[in-house]
């Protein structure tokens, strides 16, 4: 089952709709105890990362502590139906990211129909990737890379395992480029990081926080990030958009609550996370690890899940991508 997007967007904006004097009371009592933030990711990660740093944020502000509770599995699945099967009453939250956008796709058959059955609360960060090559590898620009790959047909590419936000990027990247590149999938990007380093693999789209001292430091070689805009951490590089026009792929990382979450909670908590947002503190430690703050409303991060799940819905569809 599909919910229409049109349906999601309004079910996104609906809270704003209701009285001013309900939402309010009910942001004065929440929280009244412990509140639980699932990750669908092993701890260390950027999403992990970002959940303690904003679950410590909350827990100060709001006077109640919030728990990381670490629940892998299924690409985020396991986590995700947790929080689908949960109370509506706060205390159960997720960290959503761009895997529940092509989950939706990917996996035919869930026990939760993501954009109908998790409310969005805020969107946080978003994560560049970069396209990179072993220092060996010929090519030093994107333009040469198609050239070379055109040429060479059968290229090894790795990502951190299949329907991966790295593996749909670098599909979309071979229809738009016109090339063929063999797929390696690994379980989870540091493997794919270390066969890149080693001359395993030819190239990569990886997540940018593992990826910038690599590049710094000359043993990986940096020909293209996949945002619209250069990264502020590594602004000599160029946008894959300089040389496909219309290319432009990023993660993302957010929270999310279980459908019908009282309007009062979620704007309360998107108040406040986007309060930790524009932190100085926070926002230095997520320039440090490569993320870009994406603040918004919870119609805004609504609109950006939507848009992500079509997107890459597309993609997965043309690729024939399947789950492991």
């Amino acid at each position: 089952m599909k919910l229409p997007r049109r349906q999601f967007l309004r079910l996104a904006a609906g809270a704003a709709a209701l009285p001013a004097i309900s939402r309010t009371a009910g942001a004065q009592v929440y929280p009244t105890r412990p509140v639980r933030l699932l990750v669908g990711a092993a701890p260390g990660g950027s999403l992990d990362i970002l959940a303690g740093l904003m679950g410590q944020w909350l827990s100060d502000k709001l006077g109640r502590q919030f728990i990381i509770e670490n629940r892998t599995g299924a690409g985020v699945n396991v986590a995700t139906e947790a929080v689908v099967r949960a109370a509506p009453d706060g205390y159960t939250l997720l960290m959503v990211s761009t895997p529940n956008a092509t989950n939706a796709t990917l996996y035919e058959k869930l026990n939760f129909v993501f954009l109908r059955d998790i409310s969005p609360v805020a969107s946080m960060v978003s994560v560049p990737l970069v396209m990179m090559v072993h220092p060996s590898f010929p090519a030093r620009s994107v333009s040469e890379f198609i050239a070379y790959a055109k040429a060479h047909p059968g290229i090894n590419f790795g990502s951190s395992g299949n329907g991966s936000t790295l593996h749909v990027t670098a599909e979309m990247f071979k229809m738009m480029a016109g090339v063929n590149m063999a797929h390696v999938a690994y379980r989870g990007s540091a493997p794919m990081l270390t066969d890149l380093l080693g001359g395993q693999i030819q190239v990569a789209f990886a997540d940018m926080p593992p990826s910038v001292e690599h590049i710094r430091t000359g043993t990986l070689r940096a020909l293209a990030v996949t945002t619209k805009e250069r990264s502020s951490s590594l602004p000599e590089i160029p946008t894959i958009g300089d040389f496909l026009p219309g290319f432009e792929a990023s993660a993302w990382q957010g929270i999310g609550a279980p459908r019908n979450t009282s309007a009062a909670i979620v704007e309360r908590l998107n108040k406040e996370i986007n309060a930790g947002l524009a932190n100085p503190v926070i926002k230095e430690r997520l320039g440090d690890l490569g993320l870009s703050v994406l603040s918004g409303s919870p119609a805004d991060f609504g609109k950006l899940i939507a848009d992500e799940t079509e997107k890459w819905g597309k993609v997965i569809r043309t690729a024939n991508i399947k789950p492991e």
